[in-house]
């Protein structure tokens, strides 16, 4: 074999021939077999390879020193959408013994037992109750998002231009969309599928190989863009383009169909494609609900493979931390057999656009949630009310991702709140509630990463310009529930690709399991309103 270098060595790693790389986009995955999350090779690791495990080979518990980073990987290529984000968490919790309920029936919980539910299969609530739970005491709770700035097909998608068969798209938050030209990429969601007796199917829906493809206007033709910004009108200039017009006629479905509403609504040549996913028929497709997604897969970067290349960063890191320590803290016999609180995971839709939706953290999900689980467990309690002395007693920590310092745009941080990669969840303060810190909840918070050596940061906006929020204060006021904001550091955040630091995203797991583990003891030692 001829002798490579070891730069040679990476570029082949980071970029493969182009037939490997055929291969590698056009592969399609092994039915997902894994039982429980997989423990994480020391190696690196370029990008997922979407195999999982068999039931014996993870049977390996996370030990102290070990990373969730490869499992992260694997969540975030399966989830190139908030509803395949909330799915593929439902498959992890049911692999870890996690009781599936739904809202529309009875429960019938126990101390001791792990739960959990979704809504809209984009917003999931799951919880373990403490063996020594009693009445009235509180809720531990993580609460992140599953949703992302992207681009969704508008109800009727379908258009023309110039000889292009184009898709009309909605712009879903406050997404950098110039980073979205000249993507390869490609659509996921869930379509309603008309069944055999007369019923109708969810089901979720990913294209894998690259469909569309928003194109930049050559320099030539924009002499000033680098001088002027590059500033795309977002209803004219940031459609994709599907096809050349003259494949439309050329287009022949597997059956010959009368045209339906869907039909009409967007181009066959789509349909065709989600069709042939799905391997139904174009006429049994009644409904669908898409995002454009981008389709390079998440991967680890950098010199020494020290950080996550991906979209959707933010929020799903976050999302998975907080999952994968609640399923953590409580798998192994005894887990919670001196817990006296409920911890739980609430995962939430439609934070990026103000979360005023049924499935979105402005809903009371997680509220009537905790009233219907202290129900259950009161059997027969008589006494004052049993929730509102939980809520007093409980603990929220909202988890969203946070502006590290751009080393190129420092200005932009307050000169003594520039948080940085590899160092630890920041913890997020403003005077104006824009985050639902206090001075106690950033005590508490910090206190746990101290007692477990786990660095923290802290951030605040500069004084001259506007400062975002997050679910933290829809939560704190929904209720009165004490709440710390928090997040893991990255850059780029809205782009279409990400950035964040690997050892981060290990802090912030270890981090959320000491949280579920140790707050109860933690939080008896400090009385604000005695």
């Amino acid at each position: 074999m001829t002798a490579i270098t070891r730069l040679q060595q990476l570029q082949l790693l980071h970029h493969p021939p182009l037939t490997l790389r055929r291969s590698i986009l056009f592969h399609k995955p092994k039915q997902l077999t894994r039982s429980r999350p997989r423990s994480f090779s020391t190696s690196p690791i370029l990008c997922s390879n979407n195999s999982h495990n068999t039931p014996e080979s993870s049977a390996s518990t996370v030990g102290a020193n070990a990373s969730i980073v490869g499992d992260l990987l694997d969540y975030l290529n399966e989830s190139w959408t908030h509803f395949h984000a909330t799915a593929e968490a439902k498959r992890q919790l049911i692999a870890a013994g996690f009781h599936l309920l739904n809202e529309n029936d009875e429960w019938d919980l126990k101390p001791g037992g792990r739960y959990f539910f979704t809504r809209n299969m984009s917003c999931l609530v799951a919880f373990s109750v403490g063996e020594k739970y009693t009445v009235g005491n509180g809720f531990h709770v993580i609460a992140a998002h599953t949703d992302s700035p992207c681009l969704k097909l508008k109800p009727r998608s379908a258009s023309s231009k110039s000889g292009y068969l184009m898709i009309n798209v909605q712009t879903y938050g406050s997404g950098l969309w110039h980073t979205w030209f000249d993507r390869d990429l490609s659509v996921a969601g869930r379509v309603i599928l008309r069944g055999s007796n007369g019923s109708f199917v969810h089901k979720l829906v990913k294209v894998k190989r690259p469909l569309l493809r928003i194109p930049t206007l050559a320099i030539h033709l924009d002499r000033t863009v680098n001088k002027d910004g590059f500033k795309p009108n977002v209803e004219t200039q940031l459609i994709p383009l599907l096809a050349s017009k003259l494949e439309e006629a050329s287009v022949e479905t597997k059956e010959k169909s009368t045209t339906t509403s869907s039909k009409a609504a967007h181009h066959p040549l789509l349909m065709q494609a989600l069709s042939d996913e799905l391997e139904s028929n174009i006429d049994d497709i009644v409904s669908i609900e898409l995002n454009v997604c981008d389709t390079q897969p998440s991967c680890l970067g950098g010199g020494n493979d020290e950080f996550i290349f991906s979209g959707r960063l933010d929020n799903l890191a976050s999302s998975y931390c907080a999952l994968r320590a609640l399923i953590d803290s409580c798998k192994s016999p005894g887990d919670l057999s001196s817990e006296q609180a409920i911890r739980m995971v609430a995962l939430f839709d439609n934070e990026e656009v103000g979360s005023g939706s049924i499935q979105g953290a402005g809903a009371p999900t997680m509220f009537q949630a905790m009233r219907r689980i202290i129900s259950c467990l009161a059997d027969k309690y008589v006494g004052e009310d049993a929730f509102e002395r939980a809520i007093r007693k409980s603990f929220l920590v909202s988890a969203d991702m946070a502006h590290g310092v751009h080393p190129n745009f420092m200005d932009k941080h307050e000169e003594y709140h520039r948080p940085e990669m590899q160092k630890g969840l920041v913890i997020k303060h403003n005077a104006n509630q824009r985050y639902a810190t206090s001075g106690v909840t950033s005590f508490l918070f910090k206190e746990i990463g101290k007692i477990h050596n786990l660095p923290t940061q802290e951030f605040v906006v500069r004084n001259d310009m506007g400062c975002g929020s997050t679910i933290g204060p829809i939560l704190a006021s929904g209720a009165g529930i004490r709440t710390v904001d928090c997040g893991i550091p990255q850059l780029s955040m809205h782009s279409v690709r990400e950035i964040c630091g690997k050892e981060d995203i290990d802090i912030a797991y270890k981090h959320f399991k000491a949280f579920y583990q140790a707050f109860s003891s933690i939080d008896k030692k400090l009385n604000v309103d005695s």
